[in-house]
Order: C-alpha cells, then sequence, then structure tokens
C-alpha cells in the first residue's frame, strides 16, 4: 500500500509556531475518511510518541499531555489530508513527525506506531 506524505516542518525558535500537512497517497489502501489520523513523533535517541489524533469525521481529538493547549490537530477527507497546528513550540518538540491511520474509524492505536504508513516524515527543529 502506499504511504502518507508528511511535510511543514522547519526550525523556529522557542515560543514559534509551524503547521504541518499529511497527505494520504493516491494507493494508500483504505479509505482515509473511514479511519481516525493519528499524528506521531520521534526523537533522537527515544522513543516514538503518539501526541495527537482525531477520529474519522473529525468531531473528536485526543492530544497527549505533553502537547495538550499547545498542538491542534484537524483534518480535511475531500483532501485526504491531515494537519497539526503547532503553537508555542518548545525545544522538547524537536522531532520527526509522521502520521499514521487508527485501527478504526474512532481508535486512536496504531500498530507498530502506524510504522507501515510513515512517509519520509518532516523535521521540526526548536531551538534559539
Amino acid at each position: 500500500h502506499g504511504h502518507f506524505v508528511e511535510f511543514g516542518g522547519g526550525l523556529v525558535q522557542p515560543g514559534g509556531s509551524l503547521r504541518l500537512s499529511c497527505v494520504a497517497s493516491t494507493d494508500i489502501g483504505y479509505p482515509f475518511g473511514d479511519y481516525a489520523a493519528i499524528w506521531v513523533r520521534q526523537a533522537p535517541g527515544r522513543d516514538v510518541e503518539q501526541v495527537a489524533g482525531i477520529n474519522s469525521d473529525g468531531t473528536h481529538q485526543w492530544y497527549s499531555d505533553s502537547v495538550k493547549g499547545r498542538f491542534t490537530i484537524s483534518r480535511d477527507n475531500a483532501k485526504n489530508t491531515m494537519y497539526l497546528q503547532m503553537n508555542i513550540l518548545l525545544p522538547e518538540d524537536t522531532a520527526v513527525y509522521y502520521c499514521t491511520p487508527g485501527s478504526g474509524a474512532n481508535n486512536y492505536h496504531a500498530p507498530n506506531d502506524g510504522r507501515d504508513y510513515w512517509g519520509g516524515g518532516t523535521q521540526v527543529t526548536v531551538s534559539s
């Protein structure tokens, strides 16, 4: 099956903002709008961390405690695209960000961190 394409990362100072996007390839292998979608990140030397999820129709969102109140997840099923608005960025947000589907419309579990669907990821670096 295909993969997601993640983009929008960059270098930003602490307190800054970035908006990440994630587009499902046309051969992703499932109807994008039928499954929850999740942003995960991996910092050097650390385990993959699940940071935000959104259900299939966008009516419910979940956030990890580390990003709650700073990040906002959204999706546009007509464009097979998911977004992550990141505000008040901190150095500890530095990581490569990936997206993955959940296990169902309202299920935020991603087997094996969703690695089968990862694209190249997008690097976010927060540094002064």
